[in-house]
């Protein structure tokens, strides 16, 4: 695999392949809420060309910034934000350090529970009050708001010296102000009186000037909120675990295989690109490679999600992380440390999970104003209750609420949990995703563009017949097709080079050129051969004979693909070469079509061949005898009339469609130049596995848009309920907390996404 990834206009994908661009990756600390990440990004952005996305759900800033920019003024940047950041740490445990935050999150929510619950119930249940309540209400209170809310605290003063509001903010000022008005009533008024002197009350608020103290609203708030944080933070580390586990598949450990033949046991770390090294039966394939020795059965559901072992011998290819089930191998690495396939998945999946929607784009710039405009909110209610004669206690009850139930911790979670979570899970099924944008395209596209050889068939070409000329014997015939196709990479060619070769030894050609989307030539003792089509037949000036006509017409009506065989200026042969649908293609193209999506087919074989194979699939529309660069022209038309298209291929003639589509999809048994040009990539050749992608990105985008929806409507909702007097600040809190842990639990839900069969 490539770890080029290509950019769409709008996109937020990797473009470290952008000219001038290097990418640096930092693990940031100290966030506490989406408007630090939308500080933090901010600062990063006014860096003269520098391209960053925070994500608060990783705690991970992308940067994209002009070379000789050094990690270190990155660093700097974020600590002038009034955060820290560092470099990430490859031998650090990611898990580790998230089960580390949780604990340390549990530990401040069971201390604030246990001395929250009293003071809730004795604040509010009059005959559990005894003389002196109040005072004891302070005393148990106090620890809770200094210790169990120090985060909040800390972050908004820290934010504030740099002239910023942040969600902890409205926690800390709201929590604070309650605590403070309480102690200035308890110290000078008469406190403890329960007043319920506004109509509107839910007989949970007070309304006395100075008979009225919030100690339990203070603690319970911060309990509430402390809640939610440790739910979210254990849920989001659920969300990421797809990823974590997918990094922990690789091998520790490596047999590596000296010169002289002996073995030595080594960290993964020490093999090294072109050594042999042992994989032994029930073991990890250590790196990607090629095998020299041996034969066995590879499991590779980790890395494509097939179950079904394959048997691979000397040439084959192996990839790290699968299991050998049976034979010993050995194994020569193309491949180690990042440059491995389960290292560059995994960096594809992790860029996808930095990147943010247009509708989170949306969402950070109102949080990024939010804060503000809530404290005027705040503020205004504060005064207005004044105003109408409400009572100080009432006032600051209702400007209190404000602050806490508008913290819109949903909002900074709606996309980057959602994205955590699905293309967590597109992992472990064997689809990479690259980011939020290709989710928006996935759920606009209308047709379905797919290459026949490879993509809806094996692409596993086997001679079916061979049929001389009068004069011709069909040995000879076969073996001087396999003699010009000999340089090719193509499909046909090395079916009939290894047809020709089970039958003998194979000619040697000279000058091999590839005719587009016609065929090859090369020169046979110094004479012009070609191997081709009927057009490339015409172009020469050469009568293709009614015998191998014929033979040629029948081939194509039963979907074979023909290949005219020529030298001395004369047509000598015919060989009718097929290729086997792939196994679920006519049910993927069932399910494309109950997805509502039109199905087009794009080949360069003749027509009837095509469409032989297109009635027995149900395709919709069918493109026969395109050459690559009509691929783009079909699908560039199709856009024109209107269509939002995902192209889905596997070959370097494909990469250009697949570039241009609205959504490429491209098979990961590919090459790596369709590879670097889909939006989709698909790690095992299963045409089902493009509709579970599709499938897959309109779920994880649904999902996404219901947080935002939820989130916005939370806040739209609760501002005002809390403006008019009509929640206490605990209540508050709780509601606060329950909108942030709705959101990522229901993104956790996509962790169980069943593919259709």
């Amino acid at each position: 695999m490539t770890n080029t990834v290509r950019t769409k206009p709008g996109s937020d994908a990797d473009r470290s392949a952008s000219p001038g661009l290097t990418s640096i990756d930092l693990d940031v600390q100290g966030m506490t809420c989406a408007s630090c990440a939308t500080r933090i990004q901010k600062k990063l952005n006014r860096v003269d060309g520098v391209q960053a996305a925070v994500n608060y759900a990783t705690n991970r800033a992308h940067v994209l910034a002009p070379h000789g920019t050094t990690s270190a003024s990155l660093i700097d940047v974020v600590r002038a934000a009034g955060y820290d950041a560092s470099l990430p740490d490859p031998n650090q445990d990611a898990e580790a350090v998230a089960r580390a935050h949780a604990r340390g999150i549990e530990r401040r929510f069971v201390f604030s529970a246990c001395i929250a619950v009293p003071v809730m119930l004795v604040s509010m249940i009059t005959p559990l009050q005894f003389p002196g309540w109040q005072w004891a209400a302070l005393v148990l209170t106090t620890p809770v708001l200094f210790w169990g809310g120090w985060g909040f605290h800390r972050s908004a003063w820290v934010n504030l010296r740099h002239g910023a509001f942040t969600m902890d903010t409205l926690i800390s000022v709201g929590t604070l102000a309650a605590y403070l008005w309480s102690v200035y009533c308890l110290v000078l008024g008469s406190a403890g009186t329960i007043g319920m002197k506004h109509p509107f009350s839910l007989h949970l608020m007070r309304a006395d000037s100075l008979d009225a103290v919030y100690f339990e609203a203070a603690c319970g708030t911060i309990t509430f909120i402390l809640l939610g944080r440790w739910i979210e933070a254990r849920s989001r580390s659920e969300a990421g675990s797809a990823l974590r586990e997918l990094l922990k598949m690789g091998a520790k450990l490596v047999h590596i295989l000296d010169e002289d033949g002996t073995e030595t046991t080594k960290p993964i770390e020490a093999l090294q690109v072109g050594q042999r090294f042992v994989v032994r039966p029930g073991e990890k394939v250590a790196s990607d490679g090629d095998v020299v020795e041996g034969n066995s059965a590879i499991d590779a559901h980790v890395i494509t999600g097939e179950s079904v072992p394959v048997e691979v011998g000397p040439g084959d290819h192996v990839v790290g992380a699968t299991l050998n089930t049976n034979g010993r191998l050995v194994v020569r690495a193309t491949a180690v440390g990042a440059d491995t396939q389960l290292s560059q998945m995994a960096h594809l999946v992790e860029q996808a999970q930095t990147g943010k929607s247009n509708a989170q784009r949306l969402a950070d710039r109102i949080a990024a104003v939010f804060v503000p405009i809530v404290i005027a909110l705040a503020l205004a209610a504060f005064g207005a209750w004044l105003a109408a004669g409400a009572g100080a206690g009432f006032a600051i009850t209702a400007g209190v609420s404000v602050l806490i139930i508008s913290c819109p911790c949903a909002l900074g979670l709606a996309t980057p949990t959602a994205l955590l979570a699905g293309t967590g899970r597109g992992a472990q099924l064997g689809v990479v995703i690259r980011g939020p944008e290709v989710l928006e395209r996935a759920r606009a596209i209308d047709t379905v563009v797919m290459d026949k050889t490879g993509t809806i068939t094996t692409g596993e070409m086997s001679v079916q017949r061979v049929v001389p000329a009068a004069d011709e014997s069909g040995d000879a015939v076969l073996a001087n097709a396999a003699a010009l196709e000999a340089g090719s990479e193509h499909p046909i060619a090395e079916a009939l080079v290894a047809k020709a070769s089970e039958q003998g030894r194979v000619p040697e050609a000279s000058d091999f050129r590839v005719v587009p989307g016609r065929g090859v030539r090369a020169l046979l003792d110094g004479r012009e051969g070609l191997a081709g089509n009927a057009a490339l037949m015409a172009d020469r000036g050469m009568r293709i004979p009614s015998r191998l006509a014929d033979a040629a017409e029948t081939a194509s009506g039963q979907g074979a693909t023909v290949v005219f065989v020529a030298w001395a200026h004369a047509v000598r042969g015919v060989i009718a070469v097929s290729d086997e649908l792939a196994a679920n293609s006519e049910s993927a193209v069932e399910r494309f079509h109950e997805l509502g999506l039109r199905t087009v087919m794009l080949t360069g074989d003749n027509e009837r061949a095509a469409n032989f194979v297109a009635a027995r699939v149900g395709i919709d529309e069918v493109h026969a005898q395109v050459l690559p660069e009509q691929k783009l022209s079909v699908v560039d038309g199709l856009r024109g009339e209107g269509h939002r298209v995902a192209m889905v291929g596997d070959g370097v003639n494909d990469a250009a469609a697949l570039a241009a589509a609205d959504l490429g999809i491209a098979m990961g048994t590919g090459t790596d130049a369709a590879i670097a040009a889909g939006d989709l990539t698909l790690m095992r050749h299963d045409l089902m596995l493009a509709v579970d992608a599709v499938a897959l990105s309109r779920s994880t985008l649904r999902t996404i848009r219901g947080n935002l929806f939820w989130a916005f409507f939370y806040n739209v909702c609760a501002i005002p309920i809390a403006a008019f007097g009509l929640l206490n600040p605990m209540i508050a809190g709780a509601a606060m907390a329950f909108s942030s842990v709705f959101v990522v639990t229901n993104s956790l839900r996509l962790r169980g996404f069943r593919p259709t069969r």
